[in-house]
C-alpha cells in the first residue's frame, strides 16, 4: 500500500433511516480512524448520511435514481474510486453490490467486499428490481468480491440457496452500544407520563418500519388478542410511516378494537428511552435478516415475542419467546406468556437478555472484527496489486 495507511469506500445505495444504515454509522462512529473511511451513496445523502458527516467523515451521493441504474452509472463511480484510491471498497446492499463491485473491479487496486442485510426475496413482499438485482449478484458472486459479509447466518444460507458463493460468505453480526440501550427506570417513568400511559400498564411495542416484510397488519392483530384479554394493555409503534396519517393503519387498530389502546409516534430519535418504557417488544416480522431492535430492547432489559423470521430465534436465545412466522395467535400467547410474569421474573428475564447481548453482540467486539474483515480485503487487493 506504498507505505500509506489503508484507506476505506463504503458504497451504499442510500442513507435514509434503515437498519442497514444505523448499522453503518455504528461501524463508523468506532472504526479506527487510520481507515480514514469515506462514504459514497448511490442515491442521496439522507439523515443517516448527515450523521456521519458530522463525525468528520466525507459523504457524497450521486443522485441516481433509486432502482435505476446502468453502465453510466458503473463507469462513473469507476472513474470516482480511480481518484479517490482506495485499499478496500466494501458495498452495502444488493444494488450497490452490483454498481459498486463492478466499478470497483474496473477501477482495479482494491480488495472488494460487498454485504448482505437481508434475508427473504419473497415475491410476494419484494420488489422485482430488488429480487433482479440479488440474482444478478448471485451469478457474479464468484468474480467481483473478495468476500461477502452477511449479518446473520440465515441470511448467509438463503443466499447461498440462490446461488451466491459459498466459499465467500462470512457473518458478521450486527452490535449495540450497551452504554446507550440500557435499563433507564426515569425514562420508563417519563415516556409513560408524556404518552399518558398508567405507570404500572402491560405496555407492549412495535419498532419497525411500514413494509409488507415487517408485518406490522400482523402486530395489530396480536395487539387485538391480548388487549381481549388484558384490557389494561397498551400498544406504541414507532417507525416510518407509523402513525396517524397511515389511514391503512389506523383502520387497522379500529377494526382490532385497540385504536384508544395504541400510540402511534411515527420516526423518533429517542428509540433507547422509548424502548426502557417497554415490558415486551414484538417482532412479528414475515422476513429479516439480523433485527436490530431485538439486540436495542435486550440490552434495555425488555424481553421479545418474536416470529423466526431470519436471525431472530438465534438472538433471543432462552431470553425470550419464540414462534413461527406467521402464527400471529401463537405470537399473542406468547406475548401474553411474558406479561403474566411477576415483575421480579420479568427482570429477570431481561437481565438474560441484556446479559447475551453483552456477551455476544458488544458494538466494540463487533467493529473489531469488521476491522479484520477489511485488513483480510486490503491484503487480497495489495496481492492482486503486486502481481500486476
Amino acid at each position: 500500500m506504498d507505505g500509506r495507511p489503508a484507506r476505506l469506500v463504503v458504497v451504499i445505495t442510500g442513507l435514509r433511516t434503515g437498519g442497514a444504515e444505523l448499522t453503518l454509522l455504528k461501524v463508523l462512529e468506532r472504526l479506527d480512524p487510520a481507515w480514514a473511511p469515506r462514504v459514497i451513496s448511490l442515491t442521496d445523502v439522507g439523515e443517516v448520511g448527515r450523521r456521519i458527516e458530522a463525525l468528520g467523515i466525507p459523504v457524497e451521493a450521486l443522485g441516481l435514481t433509486p432502482g435505476r441504474v446502468g453502465p453510466l452509472a458503473v463507469a462513473r463511480l469507476a472513474t470516482r474510486l480511480r481518484a479517490l484510491r482506495p485499499d478496500v471498497v466494501h458495498t452495502w446492499m444488493y444494488h450497490a453490490d452490483l454498481v459498486g463491485g463492478l466499478a470497483a473491479k474496473l477501477a482495479g487496486g482494491c480488495g472488494i467486499g460487498w454485504a448482505i442485510h437481508n434475508t427473504s426475496l419473497d415475491p410476494d413482499r419484494t420488489k422485482l428490481s430488488t429480487r433482479l438485482v440479488a440474482r444478478a449478484c448471485a451469478r457474479l458472486s464468484r468474480l467481483v468480491p473478495d468476500r461477502i459479509l452477511s449479518v446473520s447466518e440465515a441470511a448467509r444460507a438463503a443466499h447461498i440457496a440462490i446461488g451466491y458463493a459459498a466459499g465467500r460468505l462470512v457473518v458478521v453480526p450486527n452490535g449495540f452500544d450497551l452504554s446507550r440501550f440500557r435499563p433507564d427506570g426515569e425514562a420508563r417513568a417519563e415516556v409513560r407520563r408524556e404518552l399518558g400511559l398508567a405507570a404500572e400498564a402491560p405496555v407492549v411495542g412495535l419498532v419497525a418500519r411500514w413494509d409488507p416484510l415487517k408485518n406490522i397488519e400482523g402486530f395489530v392483530t396480536v395487539a387485538g388478542l391480548v388487549h381481549g384479554r388484558r384490557a389494561d394493555a397498551r400498544f406504541v409503534l414507532v417507525g416510518a410511516g407509523l402513525d396517524r396519517d397511515n389511514a391503512r393503519l389506523a383502520e387497522c387498530t379500529q377494526d382490532a378494537g385497540v385504536s384508544g389502546a395504541t400510540r402511534l409516534l411515527g420516526p423518533r430519535d429517542d428509540v433507547p428511552r422509548l424502548m426502557a418504557a417497554l415490558d415486551v417488544l414484538v417482532s412479528p416480522s414475515w422476513g429479516e435478516a439480523f433485527p436490530s431492535v431485538l439486540g436495542e430492547a435486550m440490552a434495555c432489559g425488555v424481553p421479545c415475542a418474536v416470529t423466526a423470521a431470519g436471525d431472530s430465534a438465534m438472538i433471543v436465545g432462552d431470553s425470550g419467546r419464540v414462534v413461527a412466522c406467521g402464527d400471529m395467535a401463537g405470537l399473542a400467547a406468547a406475548t401474553d406468556d411474558l406479561l403474566a410474569l411477576s415483575p421480579t421474573q420479568r427482570a429477570e428475564l431481561g437481565a438474560r437478555a441484556r446479559g447475551r447481548v453483552a456477551s455476544q453482540f458488544e458494538i466494540g467486539a463487533i467493529v473489531k472484527k469488521y476491522e479484520l474483515f477489511y485488513a483480510g480485503l486490503a491484503a487480497l487487493g495489495a496481492q492482486r496489486k503486486a502481481a500486476g
